[in-house]
């Protein structure tokens, strides 16, 4: 076997001596120990670590999927344990937030994205595909996926907060289900 990967002269692993069976070895063990971490750190903090509610949630579930890799990429103890660390850190600054959340307004609004309202009753509103940057062939293109047959059976279409669109549609629509949604 070369000498990359029986074990190069002055390598110490982090498991072995082996280059090659220290690098199968780091792969298997640091991934399983940090995706356990995560499911733990979740256990704790709760499924709304992982949610798409808000931005902030988005780039927390993000960034936890990188700092994972990163764990599991680790050649030393100090960067696997930087990156547990990191993960616990960002656990630890979403309740910090989620508290402000639902104690502050201001704190409420600056990390909550209202949801917009594209369409309504069969009529597209081209202010609103404007204002959210989203172009009329990706409304069609969520329409035909929700399998809107005709305009006029749609009761509304909405970019939800996620950036995910929610296609309503059928002969009624209850009121109560836009009372958050942006119209203008």
């Amino acid at each position: 076997m070369p000498e990359r990967f029986g074990g190069a002269a002055g390598w110490s692993g982090m498991f072995l001596d082996n280059t090659l069976y220290d690098l199968l070895l780091r792969g298997l063990i640091l991934g399983m120990i940090a995706l356990a971490f995560v499911v733990v750190q979740i256990r704790i903090v709760g499924l709304r670590s992982l949610s798409k509610m808000t931005s902030f949630d988005f780039v927390m579930t993000v960034a936890l999927g990188s700092l994972v890799a990163g764990a599991a990429q680790a050649s030393e103890w100090t960067g696997f344990v930087q990156a547990m660390l990191a993960m616990a850190g960002l656990f630890i600054f979403q309740v910090i937030v989620a508290k402000l959340r639902k104690s502050s307004e201001t704190v409420r609004d600056m990390l909550h994205n209202d949801p917009i309202l594209l369409m309504r009753d069969g009529k597209i509103d081209h202010a609103a595909l404007k204002r959210s940057r989203v172009a009329e062939s990706d409304l069609r293109a969520k329409l035909r996926e929700a399998n809107v047959l005709d305009y006029s059976k749609v009761r509304a279409v909405v970019l939800e907060t996620t950036g995910d669109v929610s296609v309503l549609h059928g002969d009624t629509l209850n009121d109560g289900l836009l009372q958050d949604v942006a119209t203008k």
